[in-house]
């Protein structure tokens, strides 16, 4: 079973994907779940939700910014308003939700956290493979935090382009994504994502800002 646990809707600001298209692309590329994770909001995830079928699991999330970087929740069933780390970890925590670092050492976007050792009490899990980190030395900083704290990894696309789905995922084989996550019971595969759609990104994010929302 193949979850893609990092992926951006048209509900967050550099994102363009529908809903529709997420599942449509999901299931043509084999994935048993997802997790849809907008900047600041959960409503992409809900309303893949509510139109995926029975065979596609959509796990709800949101990617937060706050004053150290980016945090990911899944599992989610309400807004996270927050924008310090450690309350938006509260918030998170009091939703029966999982804490992920997502791409906490790429420097080239620096929109990531740089964990500290103390930090990884705050944490449930570390994005060890994100297909839009570009240099490989990114994901294995990652990796080796992981390991180091005793924490278990993800994996992500990153999506923000329907053709980014599925380009990394977390494989599990009991069916039960939060367990086996948290008991490390999973295998990863994933391929890089290209320069190209970073910049993309950038120029959807820019042109997004000037259109009435």
């Amino acid at each position: 079973m193949r979850y893609d646990l990092h992926i951006h809707s048209k509900y967050s600001l550099d994102g363009l994907i529908e809903p529709e298209i997420i599942v449509k692309t999901a299931k043509n590329q084999g994935l048993s779940g997802i997790a849809v994770t907008d900047h600041h909001t959960i409503r992409g995830g809900l309303e893949t939700k509510k139109i995926s079928p029975e065979d596609l699991e959509v796990i709800v999330g949101s990617e937060i910014g706050t004053e150290r970087g980016e945090v990911i929740g899944l599992f989610l069933s309400e807004e996270i308003v927050s924008h310090r780390l450690v309350e938006v970890v509260d918030e998170i925590r009091e939703q029966d939700g999982l804490v992920v670092l997502p791409h906490p050492f790429d420097q080239l976007r620096g929109s990531g956290i740089q964990p500290a050792k103390e930090d990884a009490k705050l944490a449930d899990c570390v994005e060890i493979f994100n297909s839009r980190c570009l240099r490989d030395s990114y994901n294995e900083k990652a990796r080796i935090y992981a390991e180091k704290h005793s924490l278990h990894g993800s994996a992500g696309s990153d999506a923000h382009f329907a053709r980014e789905i599925g380009n990394a995922s977390v494989n599990i084989s009991s069916g039960n994504l939060r367990k086996d996550l948290l008991k490390g019971n999973f295998t990863i595969l994933g391929r890089k994502s290209s320069l190209i759609n970073l910049g993309l990104t950038e120029i959807v994010k820019t042109w997004r800002k000037t259109v009435p929302r």
